[in-house]
């Protein structure tokens, strides 16, 4: 099982939750191009840090699933959701990957690709829709701006920018895959 991004969700509103999330690390790295463009070539960067491209040497026991390929690198348990948001020019993207609970600010291995990033999220206040099926970016939007509408009947105000989540492989059917639109709120 890939460890889940934990959430308590405070209240149901029609159309979506409001969820508090802890403080948590993520590793991430910024990428040009269009919204399918930049969550592909993110992720592999960012699969091949977890995967051992980091600057550790120490083996780490992890929860499940633990992953080990050479002796000189430490593997990273895969978690979920992989999330992209817009970077602060058109084109631009952010792709970034929520690190296991298990890992802190000093124990989390140090990247070896410059471009990866790994920093603390504090914890916040937000509000979600999940929806399944394709990863397109038309698919995203709606639910963005479904959810952008939503916030605003509940009376809510929003404090950054949507991130777009996805859970499931690219293997796993469609219909079957899990994602979601996210926006912080204020407090």
């Amino acid at each position: 099982m890939t460890e889940r991004q934990p959430y308590r969700v405070v209240a149901r509103h029609p159309g979506f939750e409001l969820r508090r999330y802890p403080a948590h690390l993520v590793a991430e790295l910024r990428v040009d191009g269009s919204f399918l463009e930049a969550g592909n070539a993110g992720f592999r960067p960012l699969a091949a840090y977890i995967s051992g491209a980091n600057r550790s040497r120490r083996k780490v026991g992890m929860t499940a699933p633990v992953v080990q390929e050479s002796a000189g690198s430490e593997q990273i348990a895969r978690t979920t959701p992989m999330v992209q948001e817009e970077g602060e020019r058109p084109g631009c993207w952010v792709v970034r990957f929520v690190l296991p609970g298990a890992l802190t600010a000093a124990t989390v291995p140090e990247p070896e690709d410059p471009r990866i990033t790994v920093r603390e999220v504090p914890a916040q206040l937000a509000a979600a829709m999940r929806f399944s099926g394709r990863w397109s970016e038309k698919a995203f939007e709606q639910r963005a701006t479904a959810l952008g509408r939503a916030v605003t009947a509940a009376g809510l105000s929003p404090t950054g920018a949507i991130r777009y989540a996805r859970f499931d492989p690219p293997w796993k059917p469609w219909f079957l895959r899990r994602n979601e639109v996210v926006l912080p709120l204020a407090e």
